[in-house]
């Protein structure tokens, strides 16, 4: 009997070594961490031509696996070249003149190692602000099918623009106080890019979002952050605050109603008592994706939810056209 515990006993050492290294394999990074703040400039063909009426599109691009984002369902390379390819032909028609992006996979293997903000870029996008906020060797999730699990996971939020980009800046959000160590440890940071945009010699301050999707004290929180960090620029600059806010614009308790009630501060594409739904985009049912802008310095023109992009993401675009004032 006591030969068996010894060889229990050391079956367990073993695994639980096994175990450890394979974590630590798991949640090393694949890069090196200053690379997770980029300005990039390229060198594309582009066409500016607007008489002074810009546009600005947010859009969480859900590394392109349309409805199978977050669902347990096999993702062929098929998928995301079509989801591509249908983005690329909605950008191409629609034109913005900046896009801010949340979800895009830089040469993930999830996505079969494709630089999805690159591709975009080769429209005419030669300014680019990138901000890493995942990269892993494995994240298992979602949890089926586990072959997906395996594999180079970097990915983040990209602002690509058609003008100059400058002063760019990378912060991390406040992460959820509570999550066990092995989840916190293979999941995403929260982030805000900030960034400033040269429109007709003028500084238009960005700012890129996407908050915490499943702990609301933590979503909270990171938005009082955003709201004061909107609040720091807004009476100097241009300002448009953008993004993925995981609030939803018919719960009365959510925190984007603060947002709703602030003075001098439009929201494009929305009306309170019946908003574009933007989430999910195999049946429309929710408002979670926003474009905010400060009334005194940018004169709205007109917003839509773009919907012609249909189900290449989970999510829609918004988009605005403005003129500065």
């Amino acid at each position: 009997m006591k030969q068996i515990i010894r060889v229990l006993l050391k079956l367990l050492i073993v695994l639980s070594a096994l175990a450890f290294v394979f974590f630590l394999w798991a949640s090393s990074p694949t890069m090196n961490e200053k690379e997770y703040a980029k300005l990039i400039t390229h060198s594309y063909n582009t066409k500016v031509d607007n008489d002074s009426i810009y546009s600005i599109v947010t859009y969480n691009i859900g590394y392109l696996s349309g409805m199978t984002n977050n669902r347990a369902i096999a993702k062929p390379k098929e998928l995301f070249e079509a989801n591509l390819s249908k983005v690329v032909s909605e950008i191409k028609k629609e034109n913005p003149d900046i896009i801010a992006f949340q979800e895009i996979d830089y040469n993930a293997a999830r996505s079969y190692e494709v630089d999805q903000e690159e591709e975009i870029a080769k429209l005419g996008y030669n300014y680019v602000a990138r901000g890493v906020n995942w990269d892993e060797h494995y994240v298992p999730y979602p949890y089926w099918p586990p072959s997906m699990h395996f594999g180079k996971m970097v990915s983040g939020q990209s602002i690509v623009s058609k003008y100059e980009l400058k002063d760019y800046e990378r912060i991390v959000l406040e992460r959820v106080p509570d999550n066990p160590f092995y989840r916190d440890a293979l999941y995403l940071e929260r982030l805000v890019q900030v960034t400033k945009v040269v429109l007709e010699e003028k500084e238009v301050v960005v700012i890129n979002i996407h908050l915490e999707a499943f702990d609301k004290p933590t979503r909270s929180r990171q938005f009082d952050y955003v709201v004061n960090l909107f609040n720091s620029y807004k009476k100097d600059y241009p300002t448009i605050l953008l993004g993925d806010f995981n609030s939803r614009a018919r719960d009365k308790s959510a925190v984007i109603q603060k947002m709703f009630e602030m003075d001098n501060i439009g929201n494009a594409a929305f009306e309170v008592a019946n908003p574009a739904n933007t989430f999910d985009t195999k049946d429309l049912y929710e408002r979670i994706d926003y474009i905010f802008y400060t009334e005194n310095s940018i004169e709205y023109v007109e917003g839509k939810v773009l919907n012609g992009f249909e189900q290449a993401s989970d999510h829609l675009p918004v988009e605005m056209k403005f003129r500065l004032k």
